[in-house]
């Protein structure tokens, strides 16, 4: 890999934290007045269209089982999700919101609207902002297929790539 090569990476590396720090902390300020947090929006959003095992969600949201775990059980002890028989895993419950959850969520509804507007106009118009949206997706896409390719034992069997500069 060269010195290019992984300049751009770590650029994109730190924009994407910074871009992730920023989606949190708006979506604390949209969630903080239907009585949510970025986090239990974030599980509600998962099922919204349809219930999900735990470890289901976690694959959508790319976090551990553990935290949407205990996100899920907030989120059920306050009235806005509950849990419900999986017909295809016993012991993996479906994770539902409840009414009080969809309305919650119909709230911030407004705040997500206006958000959306705004970026689109700072984006510089709807072809701008989904072509933004196509190169994250594919960003997201390529690191799954290279984070795979190195956890795959039958990889391990190839040298790494190594370019004239490592460190």
């Amino acid at each position: 890999m060269s010195r290019e090569q992984q300049d751009a990476l770590s650029r994109t590396a730190l924009g994407v934290f910074r871009l992730n720090g920023q989606f949190l902390a708006v979506s604390e300020r949209l969630a903080e007045p239907a009585g949510l947090t970025a986090a239990w929006w974030q599980v509600l959003g998962a099922v919204l269209p349809e219930p999900l095992p735990v470890a289901g969600i976690a694959r959508v949201m790319g976090i551990t089982r553990q935290s949407v775990q205990r996100i899920a059980d907030l989120l059920v002890r306050e009235g806005l999700a509950a849990y419900e028989p999986n017909p295809a895993h016993r012991r993996a419950k479906l994770l539902a919101p409840t009414e009080a959850g969809r309305a919650a969520v119909r709230r911030i509804g407004p705040g997500h609207a206006e958000l959306a507007a705004a970026l689109l106009r700072e984006l510089g118009g709807q072809d701008a902002f989904d072509e933004t949206v196509r190169v994250l997706e594919r960003l997201s896409a390529a690191l799954e297929s290279v984070s795979a390719h190195h956890e795959d034992p039958a990889a391990a069997d190839e040298p790494p790539a190594r370019g004239p500069s490592q460190g």
